[in-house]
């Protein structure tokens, strides 16, 4: 986690267009759900079809139950943001159609055994191969993926707080990640320290 850096929206954009192959549309909807839900890695990876997908459409909120969970304490359930949920449809559409409707089957499925997902080092292949083909730099990984997921949050809140409504863009952060240590918080916004930096040479 330490050093990998959020992506700009531009990057968001270049990164989401440029999956092709066989699986572009699942490590598509990987990446948006990514970006846009700020779940781990290993989170994302134990979603299954019924956690995402009932009565013929995605879901509203999705949610990972306590054990697949990095602490394991509690589950985490977050609103489906509409690029997410556009990615998921295109993805779930081509499962169905290929016959995979089974509820317990893996949203990421792996190519390898019938029901298996992904692995976080191939998902980890997946992003770098889509960064470097994109010519973008610095310290990425799969936690760019929730390090932007926080970005957009804490801007969002910050500008909320700044048109004078009550918010505490810091907690409310936090809350967002499902933290529930504000130091934990404080290290995924250490990016904020480059506009700390830039604030402090343009007084």
């Amino acid at each position: 986690m330490k050093g990998c850096r959020p992506l700009t929206d531009q990057e968001v954009v270049l990164i989401a267009d440029s999956f092709t192959g066989q699986y572009a549309l699942r490590n598509r909807a990987l990446f948006l759900l990514g970006v846009r839900s700020g779940f781990r890695i290993s989170e994302l990876l134990s979603l299954r079809l019924k956690d995402v997908f009932r009565c013929g459409q995605i879901v509203t909120r999705v949610s990972v139950n306590r054990r697949s969970m990095k602490r394991r304490i509690e589950g985490r359930t977050v609103l489906v943001h509409p690029q997410a949920k556009e990615a998921l449809c295109g993805w779930i559409e081509e499962l169905v159609e290929g016959g995979y409707t089974d509820a317990n089957g893996y949203v990421f499925r792996s190519r390898n055994g019938s029901n298996k997902p992904i692995s976080a080092l191939q998902a980890w292949r997946i992003l770098r191969n889509a960064y470097q083909s994109n010519g973008l730099t610095g310290k990425l990984g799969t936690h760019s993926m929730r390090k932007t997921f926080a970005a957009k949050v804490y801007q969002r809140l910050s500008q909320r707080r700044a048109a004078g409504e009550p918010v505490d863009p810091f907690r409310l952060t936090s809350k967002a990640l499902g933290h529930k240590s504000i130091n934990s918080t404080d290290a995924y916004l250490s990016f904020l320290e480059e506009d700390i930096d830039e604030a402090i040479m343009a007084a």
